[in-house]
């Protein structure tokens, strides 16, 4: 079927949405074509509001409308640790436990030789700045164990080194209320590793 020259643009929009495929932008395209002008105006401005309003934090990275952000800012929030996370969403996340008190910092990636992602593309320069500037006691990697992820924590862990900081990383394992039977090599190799007295 041939769609209109906008039409295929706005499918073209929806399509570099991560997670996003080919009919699943079709759908939003009729969607939106089959909206109220005023609810599309309300879209259009909100993305724009957004796109405008929300930047990156000059400490932490994170996404934020005031710089620094209302973690950064927060007096009660433990500044002399620092829990490093892929991405913004990777924050949200954590924040949602109510289990951790330090602060954050977003390196908005991992190193991916594969996607031309190496390490002057991420915040890692600001990371060790933080480190070198403040007083920091514990350095928490918390990026996913992927093998970009392990490559990235690797790479960071020893940038840190020489400067005396305890790096510590976030436990790996089997999900409460999972099944042995049901896990993977790697998360089963992760759990035995991450072990801890009882």
């Amino acid at each position: 079927m041939l769609y209109t020259q906008s039409f295929s643009k706005l499918i073209d929009v929806f399509r570099k949405m991560p997670g996003v495929g080919n009919k699943s932008a079709v759908r939003m395209a009729y969607h939106v074509l089959a909206m109220p002008d005023d609810e599309v105006q309300e879209m259009i401005a909100t993305i724009r509001n957004a796109k405008e309003k929300i930047g990156y934090c000059s400490v932490c990275q994170n996404t934020t409308e005031q710089n620094p952000c209302e973690i950064c800012s927060n007096p009660k929030r433990d500044s002399s640790v620092i829990c490093v996370v892929e991405q913004p969403k990777d924050v949200v996340a954590l924040e949602k436990t109510r289990e951790y008190y330090g602060t954050y910092h977003v390196l908005h990636g991992c190193i991916s030789p594969m996607d031309s992602i190496g390490p002057e593309d991420l915040k890692i320069k600001e990371l060790l700045e933080r480190v070198s500037n403040g007083d920091i006691s514990e350095i928490i990697m918390a990026i996913s164990p992927s093998i970009e992820g392990e490559a990235t924590t690797m790479y960071i862990s020893r940038l840190l080194k020489p400067f005396g900081v305890k790096v510590t990383r976030i436990a790996y394992g089997i999900p409460i209320g999972g099944d042995l039977e049901y896990a993977d090599q790697i998360t089963l190799a992760k759990a035995i590793e991450g072990r801890r007295e009882i």
